[in-house]
């Protein structure tokens, strides 16, 4: 802060205030959104009957030597939480994250979140032309009218950087750094997710389909906008490093390093310069 006013020594404290808010909407990942790691609440582990450690989604990351971490599930295992573990409050709007490899042929849930009498109100779907399941708390939108991702196959036995966007009555699909389509979500004008029932990983109460695969990441974030950029700001293509460490498979719960944050926002150091040139002579 001091070098600010030896560059613009007329600069008062309250312009400087004025440039740093501006910088802060002018660029939004100097601020990291917090996030819940779901596979990290779940308590998900290579200690337990059929999971083991795998290579990720990146054999070999520019300047490290491990490789991507992920969890490898070859039983049908179900691991369940009390949703209130992962959110006092679910958001409203929302991004939900994952890097994920199923079998080929797959057709699960990944996540489902239930209310307390057992209807389920968010699921995750993989598979061929997959269902994003979400339902409020006065049962909208009804079944026939979930968003189906048609003509998308998440079960190719490939990995995917999977990311929904949920914000007012749209969903939108980002896969692999794309974004393929923004579907209605037709729900309430003050939609809920109840946190009062139970999370299940790998399937949905009473169904025979559990997944089977390898899974590096899933995440929640209470920022639809994460979604677009998850490759950049959670699991880059492999000429980049990780912003965690794959050792512990656990996201940094504060901002991106310094020199990842000013790659992804460049062009905003010419506002910083018009911003202090305009404060300077005000």
């Amino acid at each position: 802060m001091r070098g600010l006013f030896v560059v613009f020594p007329e600069l008062t404290y309250c312009s400087v205030f004025h440039v740093l808010i501006l910088l802060v909407f002018h660029c939004p990942f100097l601020l990291a959104a917090n996030h819940i790691d779901v596979l990290k609440i779940l308590d998900l582990s290579d200690t337990m009957e059929g999971v083991s450690l795998e290579a990720g989604l990146c054999t070999n990351r520019r300047g490290m030597e491990e490789v991507d971490l992920a969890y490898k599930i070859e039983k049908k295992i179900q691991v369940s939480i009390p949703t209130k573990q992962l959110f006092p409050e679910f958001p409203v709007d929302f991004s939900l994250l994952a890097t994920v490899r199923a079998q080929r042929g797959a057709q699960c849930f990944l996540l489902s979140l239930y209310d307390p009498e057992g209807v389920q109100q968010l699921g995750v779907e993989l598979g061929r032309s997959p269902v994003f399941l979400y339902e409020d708390q006065d049962g909208q939108p009804t079944p026939d009218l979930y968003p189906v991702f048609k003509k998308v196959s998440l079960a190719d036995g490939k990995w995917h950087r999977l990311a929904y966007s949920v914000e007012g009555k749209k969903v939108t699909l980002y896969l692999d750094c794309q974004k393929i389509m923004t579907l209605d979500l037709p729900r309430g004008q003050d939609p809920k997710v109840s946190t009062e029932g139970v999370t299940v990983f790998g399937t949905r109460l009473l169904d025979e389909e559990v997944f089977e695969g390898e899974i590096q990441q899933l995440l929640i974030v209470p920022d639809p906008s994460a979604a677009a950029d998850y490759c950049q700001n959670y699991i880059p293509d492999c000429d980049s490093a990780l912003p965690y460490s794959s050792l512990s498979l656990d996201p940094e719960e504060v901002t991106l390093p310094t020199r990842i944050r000013m790659h992804l926002c460049p062009v905003n150091m010419h506002y910083l310069s018009l911003f202090m040139l305009l404060f300077y002579f005000h």
